[in-house]
């Protein structure tokens, strides 16, 4: 027992040795330059390697499968069945004169009729534009994240080979290496916005917690190897303001608070969550909720009204969509954060998926889950835009103007502008939507009725 105790202190010496290495590189290499807001091009050196790589797999994949005559999948990119835009009157009059021959205003109930509702029924089953935009986008081409993309089957033993390594290297070493970050990020998060809040309030106060807030975000941006591309920024959100953005995925909110500072709105957690909270509102004015109190509209509407009213306070962030998205579209905005009258500052977020999967479907995946999955990706790409700050017009009510930001938003991104409540991602669509129809329908009978007693 005695003979081992040279190697013991050996492996314990190799390990110390080990260990301190590794922080010096985090140190120095990730830590001081997000601390000061500079990268040594590292991150993008890597991204263009995994493109290659990319590359090469799909271009194998696709060879391979026309050797073994395996067809090949490719998603449609769009999504969006074709379709004229035509009223519910004018289709049904064009299914009555190419049936019957009858006109519109025959006032009698005609069973044609039903092929327009039939034809909707089915056209909606086949293009639902709800509930495909809460499911993870599809990929062209593979990223050897996954073996279940369409694409693949056993083609080489180089490539299946490459997929194992990857495996590998991203459960072996990423991991470790963005868990030990996070834990950094956050800790000093805690630990700096809660000694800047026993500062007396002035303007050291509060240049010290913006700069708490930006390290700490830049720390925790490095956690998820997020390669971010910031344009326009001289539209860059400013104080009193409210900066609207689409969602899709919690971190949202490290992707745009570590390049600039805003103050955050959310309902009150517990746990982990509530203890940074706790500290950052010690810091920064942020806005929590308590539960009982995110229903009560008014209520909400008079904490943000009486934020966005001090200038000296940093712009709100807010998510007007209220869910997650797949970053395909953007679904409607809620009208609350319009009502209040600020200016405001939509941003565009665009995520490229060839990476890895940004998304947070909530209604499958757990918050733990979630962020393993991000964690084991190869890196977080994607591109913000900053758009000239928007104000409501005096002809426009909360809801025209939450739209024109939204299309602003989708247009920007590229995303497709949808009308549909986010919502629906967790409840049956409203009998309202139902009753529109129905109401459409009867009034368009009713109508002719009522034109031909006219006459």
């Amino acid at each position: 027992m005695f003979l081992l105790l040279p190697f013991d202190s050996l492996v314990v010496n190799l390990l110390g040795i080990s260990i301190t290495v590794l922080f010096t590189l985090l140190l120095v290499f990730i830590i001081v330059p997000a601390i000061f807001g500079v990268s040594f091009g590292i991150r993008k050196v890597y991204m263009k390697t995994l493109l290659k790589i990319f590359q090469w797999a799909t271009l194998r994949i696709e060879r391979g499968a026309k050797e073994k005559n395996h067809p090949l999948y490719k998603p449609y990119v769009n999504g969006i069945i074709a379709k004229e835009p035509m009223s519910l009157e004018e289709e049904i009059k064009e299914i009555r004169r190419s049936g019957s021959g009858k006109a519109l205003d025959t006032p009698e109930f005609e069973l044609s009729d039903i092929f327009y509702f039939c034809r909707k029924g089915i056209e909606t089953i086949m293009d639902d534009e709800v509930t495909k935009r809460f499911s993870a986008e599809e990929l062209e081409s593979w990223n050897l994240l996954s073996r279940t993309n369409y694409n693949f089957q056993y083609i080489s033993l180089r490539l299946t080979v490459l997929w194992g390594l990857g495996v590998v290297i991203r459960y072996c070493f990423l991991l470790p290496l963005r868990i030990a970050l996070a834990f950094t990020g956050i800790s000093l998060l805690v630990t700096g916005t809660t000694v800047v809040g026993y500062l007396p309030n002035g303007r050291c106060k509060d240049f010290l917690s913006k700069h708490v807030h930006l390290m700490c975000y830049r720390i925790c941006v490095r956690a998820l190897t997020a390669i971010i591309t910031y344009h326009d920024r001289e539209n860059r959100p400013q104080n009193g303001g409210i900066c609207v953005a689409n969602h899709t995925s919690p971190i949202d909110v490290i992707i745009l608070a570590s390049d600039g500072y805003y103050a955050m709105v959310g309902q009150i957690h517990g746990g982990l969550m509530g203890v940074i909270q706790r500290a950052m509102v010690k810091a920064c004015p942020h806005v929590w909720f308590e539960r009982s109190e995110v229903k009560d509209r008014h209520l909400v509407a008079r904490r943000l009204t009486e934020h966005v009213q001090d200038k000296s306070k940093l712009p709100i962030l807010i998510f007007p969509e209220g869910t997650c998205i797949n970053n395909t579209s953007v679904m409607m905005f809620k009208k609350g954060s319009f009502e209040i009258g600020a200016t405001v500052y939509p941003v565009a977020i665009k995520y490229d998926p060839q990476f890895g999967d940004a998304f947070w479907n909530s209604s499958k995946y757990g918050m733990v889950t979630y962020l393993l999955r991000m964690m084991t990706s190869w890196a977080i790409v994607c591109s913000v835009w900053y758009l000239p700050p928007m104000t409501r017009q005096p002809e426009e009510d909360a809801v025209q103007f939450a739209n024109r930001v939204k299309s602003a938003i989708a247009r920007q991104g590229g995303l497709v502008d949808l009308l549909w409540d986010g919502g629906l991602k967790r409840e049956k669509v409203k009998d309202a939507f139902k009753e529109e129809q129905q109401k459409l329908y009867s009034k368009m009978i009713v109508g002719s009725h009522e034109d031909r007693s006219r006459s």
